[in-house]
């Protein structure tokens, strides 16, 4: 066996064993990519060290810090809450109608913080306890909420666009426009299963608010209405930069919590800071440690094996499109979306684009994909989240979220048959 080959063997085999033990992503990365440095005869503790510093070392990573402690501000400061009071204000009143709540809940937030897990937690803290209390079926629940939590790397400003972008030297402008219409038709999607779902649950409708109270909840939450407005209408003007509209974003957050709304206590910011800051080293240190797998995958010259296997399907798009979401559908079950991220695009997209598809479409399928990989078991992280704070068992959020994943799936496959669904709208608003 070449030592490529031992190469590719042993970074397969080394991430299964290291996921296998528990270990943390960022510290497997590292050690099969420094196992695959020494089996291909390059090994120098130098090289990784500076392949460590170079996956940081980055002006449109700084994004990502900011756009987490936006997430966090929103949380605390009672930005997420007026969003979904506003919400239920308007949506409330039908049947099964806190579901319709945490969608239309779910999609403002998106437009917002960018984070799956931030959003997810802020979903199921609220709505959880009131669907309990109101008899909803709490494995469903818990399904809908997870489903509505990833909504957020899709509808800009979206931080694994930003982690994307990056990664494969691709516009983060333009990824951001392509996510709109998939995050529309993504919530869409989700209304209507939910209508399956609780097609014969004896739910009871809710009473119906007067239209003077809904526009004052709407009132309430005029300032976060206000926040994407003000992130995606700079980037689309030219004011500021991806990277700016992070700070922007958490500068604003920071002026409502404390200013505007007066929830935050300039006292609890120490622990708003804490939090995004040990969010923000679990980022940028699988970022590292995925800079050194993929330095070492480079080198093995993987990214042409792959192309080899995948040169005869180069003459048709949509079936190499198709082959390469459903490997990365596998990939998601046992991978988190950033490392997919990491050490997938890569190799993938310059395969894509041989194929003559769009690399801002290819950018979209790729984190719609990997979102699509934090509900699906036995990893799934959101899945995670909405269990620990729901006090849900797995079992049931993995049962509640079937109905969900397959209206997923479907959409993944739509935008697969059809691209110029994703494609039309980006070039429009470009």
């Amino acid at each position: 066996m070449s030592p490529e080959a031992q190469a590719a063997a042993f970074f397969a085999l080394g991430m299964l064993v290291f996921m296998g033990l528990g270990m943390p992503m960022a510290f497997a990365l590292v050690l099969t990519g420094a196992g695959m440095a020494w089996l291909l005869d390059f090994w120098d503790t130098q090289l990784l060290a500076q392949n460590l510093v170079a996956g940081v070392d980055s002006f449109p990573l700084l994004a990502v810090p900011f756009f987490i402690l936006a997430g966090e501000l929103m949380n605390a400061g009672g930005i997420s809450r007026r969003i979904i009071d506003m919400a239920q204000a308007w949506v409330g009143h039908f049947k099964g109608g806190l579901g319709y709540v945490t969608i239309a809940a779910a999609m403002l937030m998106a437009s917002m913080s960018g984070s799956a897990l931030a959003d997810t937690a802020a979903l199921a803290t609220i709505l959880l306890p009131m669907m309990r209390d109101r008899g909803y079926p709490m494995a469903t629940s818990g399904g809908l909420i997870a489903s509505g939590g990833i909504i957020a790397p899709i509808i800009p400003p979206s931080m694994p666009f930003v982690i994307y972008g990056v990664t494969t030297n691709t516009s983060i402008s333009a990824l951001f426009l392509s996510g709109i219409v998939p995050g529309i038709l993504m919530a869409f999607g989700l209304v209507l299963a939910w209508r399956w779902v609780l097609r014969r649950q004896p739910l009871p409708a809710g009473e119906k608010v007067p239209f003077g109270q809904r526009w004052a909840a709407t009132g309430r939450a005029f300032w976060a209405l206000l926040m994407p407005v003000i992130i995606i209408g700079g980037m689309k003007t030219g004011v500021f930069t991806p990277t700016e509209a992070a700070v922007v974003a958490a500068v604003y957050a920071l002026l409502i919590a404390t200013l505007v709304h007066r929830e935050m206590p300039i006292g609890a910011l120490q622990g708003v800071l804490e939090r995004a800051a040990k969010t923000t080293a679990i980022v940028m240190f699988l970022c590292a440690g995925a800079q050194v797998a993929a330095y070492m995958i480079t080198l093995a010259d993987l990214p042409n094996v792959l192309t080899g296997l995948l040169g005869p399907l180069v003459d048709n798009p949509r079936l190499l499109m198709a082959v390469m979401m459903l490997t990365l559908v596998l990939v998601g079950t046992a991978l988190d979306l950033t490392p997919t991220i990491l050490i997938f695009a890569p190799v993938m997209l310059p395969i894509a684009v041989k194929a003559g598809i769009d690399p801002v479409y290819f950018g979209l399928m790729f984190v719609l994909n990997g979102a699509i990989g934090l509900i699906t078991p036995p990893v799934g992280t959101v899945l995670n989240v909405v269990a620990g704070v729901g006090r849900l068992s797995m079992h049931q959020v993995i049962k509640g979220v079937n109905p969900f994943l397959l209206t997923y799936t479907l959409i993944l496959a739509l935008f697969v048959v059809f691209p110029q669904i994703v494609i039309a709208p980006v070039a429009w608003m470009r």
